[in-house]
């Protein structure tokens, strides 16, 4: 079996290196009402998952009402049930709203898999960010002793088996970790999905942030995230908007990488499942529910062979 380093490593000198950042104004009450968690109320809640259970690692999982299938199948894999680890669902409302068969179905699943967080907002695209924000805040009450957290999306491959032999010697404060980008510069076209106005975000560029399809971080962000969310206008890029907190906290997502084979171990773009080279990885992206499990089964059998 091969070895890995234990290491995050840096694009930067010193792997947590801060910010030196100029603390902003507080946002107006009218603004910071639409981050704010105390705007939405709980209609499915876990809060004493954390009580019941003392896990190293929480899986955070943003999803859609309707995407049952997805929630099974990483229930079935990466997200089982283990000693260490606990995975839970952030979804909003469905499109039919409040009485609909769509969230009578969720509140049934919900009975039976008790793994169900949701909020009175419409689940959107466009309301992500404060669906990222509701996560946060979540972790930071019901949670505060766990080690770490990972924001993950549904169509992600996760080896948790590489990923909590690294996390093992990882700094346990202000560490966030995944596929850095480093260039990022808003889109001013109004038809681009990542459309935002000078407006909105009169800067040229982005702070560096960590790309949303899954990134890692010690718990202890999780409040300081939501306390920093009351100076950050929100914008409808989750991914973006967690880079500006970071900024406003002093602090610099870390890159994530192999030593030995100098690969992005946080892998955004689709890649054909191999095992052992999925062994070298911690996330890959594009799985359908179908795809997730037939590669687990390979996978979770045959991984320590490579």
């Amino acid at each position: 079996m091969t070895s890995y380093p234990q290491l995050w490593t840096s694009l930067l000198t010193a792997p947590s290196a801060a910010i030196r950042t100029v603390l902003p104004s507080p946002l107006p009450a009218e603004e910071y009402r639409v981050i704010s968690p105390e705007t939405y109320r709980y209609l499915l809640n876990q809060p004493s998952v954390c009580e019941d259970k003392k896990p190293f690692l929480v899986f955070m999982v943003p999803v859609a009402p309707l995407e049952a299938a997805a929630r099974e199948a990483i229930r079935k894999t990466w997200g089982a049930p283990r000693q260490d680890t606990l995975t839970l669902f952030y979804v909003g409302l469905p499109e039919e709203g409040q009485g609909s068969r769509s969230q009578k179905e969720l509140e049934e699943e919900s009975r039976k898999h008790a793994d169900i967080i949701q909020m009175n907002f419409q689940d959107s695209y466009q309301n992500l960010t404060i669906k990222t924000m509701m996560m946060m805040n979540w972790l930071a009450t019901h949670c505060p002793n766990v080690s770490y957290a990972m924001k993950v999306d549904a169509d992600i491959f996760v080896n948790v088996f590489y990923l909590m032999r690294r996390l093992g010697g990882s700094p346990r404060q202000s560490f966030i970790t995944g596929s850095v980008i480093w260039d990022g510069k808003p889109r001013r076209d109004i038809n681009s999905k990542w459309h935002v106005s000078e407006e909105l975000y009169p800067e040229d560029s982005f702070p560096p942030y960590v790309s949303g399809a899954g990134y890692v971080f010690s718990a202890d962000l999780a409040a300081r995230i939501s306390w920093a969310s009351r100076f950050v206008r929100m914008i409808p890029l989750e991914d973006v908007y967690v880079g500006l907190c970071l900024r406003v906290l002093g602090v610099r997502p870390v890159y994530s990488r192999s030593l030995l084979f100098l690969r992005n171990l946080f892998q955004i773009q689709n890649l054909e499942y191999d095992r052992c080279t999925f062994n070298k990885l911690l996330i890959a992206n594009g799985f359908n529910p179908s795809q997730l499990l037939h590669s687990w089964q390979d996978f979770s059998q045959g991984h320590s062979s490579c």
